[in-house]
């Protein structure tokens, strides 16, 4: 009797936590990001994925990719409905950060999701985006 139970229990936890699964992949989407300009194939281009309450902080998602003929792409997928932006490096010198000159300047190239330029660091409202049902492209130039 203890064994059918178990079972049931089982099979029964099972499809709770599959039907959640199933729910968290309907209610999000795929971004597929495209560099088209780096420099050089030297290094790698680190690509930040942020919410408006962490932009320029701690990414929710990253990933670096390799530069073949002067583009890099990854994808994200599973990412949950809601609006995003997304920064990019070039690090050359593979030491995982962005360098900046004495006076703050970057050393290295970068980008944002809208390919958003400004004086000073990127602004959220300028590289945001929306995720939804519809797979995204982003190209980002450096």
């Amino acid at each position: 009797m203890q064994q059918v139970i178990l079972t049931l229990v089982f099979l029964f936890s099972s499809i709770v936590i599959s039907n959640a699964q199933e729910s968290e992949v309907k209610n999000s989407g795929t971004i597929k990001v495209l560099v088209v300009n780096a420099l050089s194939d030297k290094g790698s281009v680190h690509f930040a994925f942020f919410d408006k309450e962490n932009f320029r902080k701690q990414p929710l998602f990253s990933k670096t990719a390799t530069i073949e003929n002067g583009s890099s792409n990854v994808t994200f997928e599973n990412v949950p409905f809601g609006e995003y932006a997304i920064i990019c490096f070039h690090d050359e010198n593979e030491n995982d950060k962005l360098d900046f000159q004495v006076n703050g300047m970057p050393l290295e190239s970068y980008g944002t999701s809208n390919n958003a330029l400004s004086f000073g660091p990127p602004q959220f409202e300028d590289a945001k985006f929306i995720v939804g049902a519809e797979p995204l492209s982003l190209e980002i130039k450096f």
